[in-house]
């Protein structure tokens, strides 16, 4: 059964980076003229549903996603979703399922260019670009989207991690941004979220993908961040983010 399914996942991963690539081309052009033509929520919604078929090529390879949210999130507030970060797969399931909520993303300044569509929604949808080799660039642009959250009451994504767990152990956080985010969006709540099984997608690298992995996403309960202390409300995020993460 393993030989077979190793051998199937060759001509699936094909398929699926056919459609992959098609979905990076064809959105590419439809998230410029929702922005120029109709504005952000249209252009939002375009990102949206340009998640929607990754998930759905993903699919192809019988990727399937169990979605557990644990309690209610507030509505009309700036939100601070804490996540451990396994792959590049990590994004399509939080910007779709957690939609409402806007999400934009702290991301590497080199992803910024040359990928169709995802550096355009990264440039252009409210995202932020950092230089890790340039802290004082990078703690500028995670003020910027602090404040920007907090005056549109959208979330930003952020992983504490640093980098991704290329096994799916997690590491320690990284407190530096966070610590930043939480002093300049003083009114925000946080939303911990624990990933599980991405890690399986890439941890041999991006050919072939493997077959059946059931990636999990399990978001806590929020938590008001003037409620606590910043260095304790670290800890207790990392502390739950950590608890529900299957190795």
């Amino acid at each position: 059964m393993k030989l077979l399914a190793k051998i199937l996942s060759y001509p699936l991963s094909v398929i699926f980076y056919l459609f992959f690539g098609l979905n990076l081309i064809v959105f590419h052009p439809i998230q410029w003229f929702c922005l120029n033509v109709f504005g952000y929520e249209a252009h939002k919604k375009s990102v949206d549903y340009f998640n929607w078929f990754i998930l759905r090529c993903l699919n192809i390879v019988g990727t399937s996603f169990n979605v557990t949210i644990n309690s209610s999130i507030p509505n009309n507030v700036p939100i601070i979703i804490v996540s451990n970060h396994q792959s590049m797969w990590d994004i399509p399931p939080i910007i779709w399922y957690l939609r409402k909520y806007h999400p934009k993303f702290i991301s590497k300044i080199e992803l910024g260019k040359g990928i169709p569509s995802i550096s355009y929604n990264l440039k252009h949808g409210g995202s932020v670009l950092i230089d890790r080799k340039n802290p004082r660039q990078a703690t500028g642009e995670i003020i910027k989207i602090a404040k920007y959250v907090s005056k549109h009451n959208r979330s930003v994504v952020i992983f504490p991690e640093g980098t991704r767990s290329k096994d799916g152990t997690p590491k320690p956080f990284r407190k530096t941004g966070l610590l930043t985010l939480i002093k300049k969006a003083p009114d925000a709540y946080i939303l911990p979220v624990s990933i599980s099984n991405s890690w399986k997608l890439q941890n041999k690298g991006m050919f072939p993908l493997p077959l059946g992995v059931r990636l999990q996403l399990v978001v806590h309960a929020s938590l008001k961040v003037s409620d606590y202390n910043p260095e304790e409300l670290i800890d207790e995020v990392e502390k739950q983010v950590k608890s529900s993460i299957s190795i």
